[in-house]
């Protein structure tokens, strides 16, 4: 098959989640359709090298430049317009010409966006050309979710109310139109098919990740002398920054007064100012972005994941598994993964028994011997790219495609 393959990024260096995910994904279907590559690029995003990175397995990449420009206002524009907000935002002449200039009749037997805000570029083109939306997250479902739990302002959630049914409309209309909606987990699906649209064509690929890439190695980068607990993602992550709200507003005290000597150790690019205040607490370390994980991972005792906000990509667990590094999550932050309270986690949704699963951890060598080895068979079973991938590439050739 002929894809062209679109993304409102550049997925490289692999140093978010959702990257690890669209690159690893972009990757198999290159490996086997010919698959012609598109990203937008910011201004210095984009050059050789990293086109390089792409071009070794995709025919043709091409590197659209683009700037963010500023967020609408309510009035007069943002009110009176159909369109989501945040899909507007990304819609600009140049984009479409790029990739109208591609989506010529006969040039291709499918095309892959990934997330909803590229859908306006190619639904136009659907008469021709069948597209796919690979969803790192549903947007109707993470917007509600936000709506939920964290602490918005009145001009915060009047702006959400004004956008949700927007949102709502744009949901049913992808779920019309495309031909299939990639999503990451079977609650994912459920959502989709729940609130939005029973007749939705929806598969689920769950996340993976790189078992050459991410391994145990032990010996050479022992534990922590101290029981040290992280947590890593992107640290201007709306999920995450709530997810460290609710650790210190609620959990952090009831675990020292649990374990006086655990260090919390927290692993990302771009924290906050509210983040970075958190390394003046007592036992806290705010690394900020990092070249390498895999160390933090390697000499932690336990990853913490005290996610309050689903949906989406949840890469930090099964890389956490994969290294061999113990995992402490809500449900919330596990859902899709199919993993076991107990075997190849640790699950708890209140704060005193977030604490009391973290310090239990921490006081049983055993209890963390034990979750290693279950963590790292079930990484090695079910979480390998490779086989993912292939999974979804040969789904799109049951796919009834136009013009084949």
């Amino acid at each position: 098959m002929k894809l062209l393959v679109i993304y409102p990024y550049a997925p490289w260096p692999l140093d978010r989640g959702t990257y690890q995910r669209t690159f690893h994904l972009l990757r198999a279907l290159a490996k086997h359709h010919e698959v012609d590559f598109l990203a937008l690029t910011e201004q210095g995003e984009g050059g050789e090298e990293k086109r390089q990175v792409f071009a070794e397995f995709c025919r043709e990449v091409e590197f659209i430049p683009f700037e963010h420009p500023p967020w609408q206002k309510l009035l007069p524009h943002r009110l009176f317009n159909s369109m989501p907000s945040h899909v507007l935002h990304w819609q600009q002449p140049q984009v479409a010409q790029a990739i109208d200039r591609r989506l010529v009749p006969g040039r291709y037997d499918l095309v892959h966006v990934c997330d909803m805000v590229l859908m306006p570029y190619v639904r136009k083109h659907q008469h021709h050309t069948p597209f796919v939306v690979d969803r790192s997250r549903v947007d109707l479902q993470f917007q509600l979710m936000e709506m939920k739990t964290l602490a918005l302002s009145w001009r915060q959630r009047l702006l959400r109310w004004e956008g949700i049914p927007k949102v709502w409309r744009y949901e049913r209309i992808m779920a019309r139109e495309a031909l299939l909606e990639v999503v990451c987990g079977p609650d994912d699906e459920i959502f989709v098919h729940g609130c939005v649209s029973e007749k939705a064509p929806v598969l689920v690929v769950a996340n993976g990740v790189d078992l050459d890439y991410f391994y145990p190695e032990s010996a050479s980068e022992p534990r922590e002398e101290k029981p040290t607990v992280m947590f890593c993602g992107a640290m201007d992550y709306s999920p995450n920054v709530d997810a460290l709200r609710w650790f210190f507003g609620e959990i952090y005290h009831l675990l020292l007064e649990k374990c006086p000597e655990v260090q919390i150790w927290i692993v990302g690019k771009n924290p906050l100012p509210e983040v970075r205040n958190y390394g003046s607490l007592r036992g806290v370390t705010v690394t900020g972005g990092v070249p390498d994980v895999r160390p933090y991972y390697r000499r932690a005792w336990l990853q913490m994941v005290p996610l309050r906000i689903g949906g989406g990509t949840r890469l930090k667990i099964v890389e956490s598994l994969a290294i061999g590094t113990p995992v402490i999550s809500t449900t919330i932050g596990a859902q899709g993964l199919d993993l076991v309270h107990g075997d190849n986690i640790l699950l708890a949704d209140d704060a005193p028994h977030f604490a009391e699963q973290i310090a239990g951890a921490l006081a049983d060598e055993e209890k963390r011997k034990a979750l290693e080895a279950s963590g790292l068979e079930t990484a090695r079973e079910k979480f390998g790219w490779p086989a993912i991938g292939e999974r979804l590439a040969q789904h799109y050739e049951t796919l009834p495609l136009k013009h084949r």
